[in-house]
């Protein structure tokens, strides 16, 4: 998907810099979002990805750097953080984590309508449509008062998925949607985001899964120990990557049984 530099972007967050302890999470991270683009971050377990999504989403509160969404505000992390800069964060994201995180006491559609109904206050008969029609979209319908320990883990990660589209996000965030399930499941969650993908909505994925992320992105961003090391189109990065690190992290995925 091409960008030019007349359109304004969806997100940008600049130098975002975040510690624990003494541990250094994240030193000076850049990522720039168009609407309707993919951006997928890719790289090794504790290179701070998952602290990039939960930025985004308000989740974490970095130590320095900047965000600012869809030309609101932007939020400055240098100076002190009131609690609506980082709700205002989350009203207009929505993440779907490595673990469904279902209410397990509702069944699918309880949870799917809590967020918009109670927390945004939509009228519920609303909600309920619009759940309907999102979970036959991603063929659980009538499944809709099933309980979370009567679905497969596959389908738990498909109404993750739902319950997040059911916000009307601007911007749906994925981290390591398909580390958590069997091996034979991991297809039909990807599927669904892969279509959410072609049907034009803006995320940030984190993900292990490299030929979805070769498929789906239109832009890859590899990290290593809390840094961009490289980024750029597929093509690029998983045809000609130009740095020695990410050539080796590659090649260590994509041919795990080399020289075996």
């Amino acid at each position: 998907m091409s960008r030019t530099d007349s359109v304004p972007p969806l997100l940008t967050a600049t130098q975002l810099h975040k510690s624990f302890g003494q541990h250094e999470v994240l030193r000076g991270i850049d990522l720039t979002l168009h609407r309707g683009e993919v951006v997928v971050l890719i790289g090794p377990s504790g290179s701070g990805k998952t602290t990039v999504l939960r930025s985004l989403n308000g989740l974490e509160t970095p130590d320095a750097g900047t965000i600012a969404v869809d030309g609101g505000p932007v939020i400055d992390f240098a100076a002190p953080v009131a609690q609506r800069q980082r709700l205002a964060l989350r009203d207009r994201s929505a993440m779907v984590f490595q673990h469904h995180n279902l209410f397990p006491h509702f069944t699918v559609l309880e949870n799917v309508i809590e967020g918009p109904w109670r927390v945004q206050g939509r009228p519920k008969a609303e909600v309920v449509a619009e759940a309907r029609g999102l979970l036959a979209r991603v063929g659980l319908e009538g499944r809709e008062g099933a309980r979370p320990h009567e679905l497969s883990g596959g389908q738990q990660q498909r109404v993750g998925i739902v319950r997040a589209l059911a916000l009307r996000p601007d911007l749906l965030l994925f981290d390591e949607p398909t580390s958590a399930l069997d091996p034979e499941l991991v297809g039909e969650v990807l599927l669904v985001i892969k279509e959410l993908a072609d049907e034009g909505w803006s995320m940030v994925v984190v993900t292990h899964e490299l030929s979805f992320a070769r498929e789906a992105a239109d832009h890859v961003i590899f990290m290593d120990g809390g840094a961009v090391v490289e980024e750029g189109p597929p093509a690029q990065i998983f045809g000609a990557p130009r740095e020695e690190r990410t050539q080796r992290f590659l090649t260590r995925i994509l041919r795990p049984l080399d020289g075996v």
